[in-house]
């Protein structure tokens, strides 16, 4: 049997070793080649799993970390947040080429594509919702308690976030592009002194959810998935970030970025300024200063993306969609410097 990314034989025999209590492995398939880490589905004589693994090709260091991921997953297993059953961990990069991890499959969709998804207005509106309820949970979750106190260095996160993104941006570039540099410096500049630091996902989205969906029901999120980033920091950061993600009406620009699909412009979604103030509400949060996190999630967006675009560019992406990509990292960035002028 021969998957990229996967070496069968050897995953069999892992498995046989790891988790016999599943039974013997019968087939694997590629869920999603993703922009970032690669998801497949395993088949086994019990239950379906699913494994994760980092990409194939340009690696930066600090990313992809599969043992991040499932120290997260394992630690929000008895929370409010809900996530994927933990299964079992590999870090011995002998098996399959990577370190990687094994999850319970959880029935539910990846929901990005208004062509692909039929919402009643009054579902979408409570999905929208829901996933601002969602994250709310994230940031409420007590940290310490859960075995995540030394997860991350909350401490000056803004500043080293813009360190790091920055060591990403110089690893990852394909070319020169001055509105880069500028926009560093202006966030710099504008570095906010923020209240106590909680857990964050790190890449907070609609399509890093499971969503289970039945006519005439309310929607569910069932799993908060892809946790790769995920660390301790600033609450607004990922709020942030989920705002660069979503698609207003009459916001042609952000239609041209590939990326989390347009399933927001789904008559009765939440616009940007009513999921940021619905989170608020459930939350108690401060949202002053939003304008410099939506800036920065630009900018962050525009370091990850670019770095996709290197892989695709040096022929290491798995699946379709990549060719186009690079495009967007110009207008992220623009997009950037317009919400620090406070233009959105």
């Amino acid at each position: 049997m021969s998957t990229p990314g996967i070496n069968w034989s050897r995953l069999v025999a892992w498995m046989a070793a790891n988790v016999a209590e599943v039974g013997e492995p019968t087939g694997v398939s590629l869920i999603s080649g993703g922009r970032s880490n690669l998801t497949y589905r395993i088949e086994t004589q019990a239950r379906p799993l699913v494994l994760r693994r980092p990409p194939l090709g340009h690696v930066l260091p600090t990313a992809h970390d599969m043992r991040r991921e499932w120290r997260v997953i394992s630690a929000l297993a008895e929370t409010e947040v809900p996530v994927p059953e933990p299964v079992a961990l590999c870090t011995d990069e002998d098996v399959i080429g990577a370190p990687f991890y094994l999850m319970g499959h959880v029935e539910g969709a990846a929901v990005r594509s208004r062509d692909e998804t039929e919402l009643s207005p009054s579902q979408a509106r409570t999905l929208s919702e829901r996933l601002a309820e969602v994250l709310a949970a994230v940031h409420a979750v007590d940290y310490g308690a859960v075995g995540l106190g030394d997860f991350g260095r909350p401490d000056g996160y803004m500043a080293r976030q813009l360190e790091r993104w920055g060591q990403q941006w110089t690893r990852s570039k394909t070319r020169e592009l001055p509105e880069y540099d500028r926009l560093a410096a202006r966030l710099l500049r504008r570095l906010p002194d923020r209240s106590p630091a909680t857990l964050l996902h790190g890449d907070y989205r609609l399509d890093n959810t499971l969503v289970r969906l039945a006519p005439g029901a309310d929607p569910e999120i069932r799993a908060v998935v892809d946790w790769e980033m995920s660390t301790l920091g600033d609450p607004i950061a990922d709020l942030g970030l989920t705002l660069t993600y979503w698609q207003d009406p009459g916001d042609a620009e952000r239609s041209s970025i590939p990326l989390a699909g347009d399933i927001t412009l789904t008559p009765g979604f939440l616009d940007t300024g009513e999921f940021a103030e619905h989170y608020a509400r459930v939350s108690g949060a401060d949202l002053t200063d939003l304008d410099f996190y939506v800036a920065f999630g630009n900018f962050k967006l525009a370091v990850i993306v670019e770095g996709i675009h290197a892989r695709f560019m040096q022929g290491k992406t798995v699946g379709e969609g990549f060719e186009h990509v690079g495009a967007s990292v110009p207008t992220l960035i623009a997009r950037a410097h317009r919400a620090l002028d406070g233009r959105g």
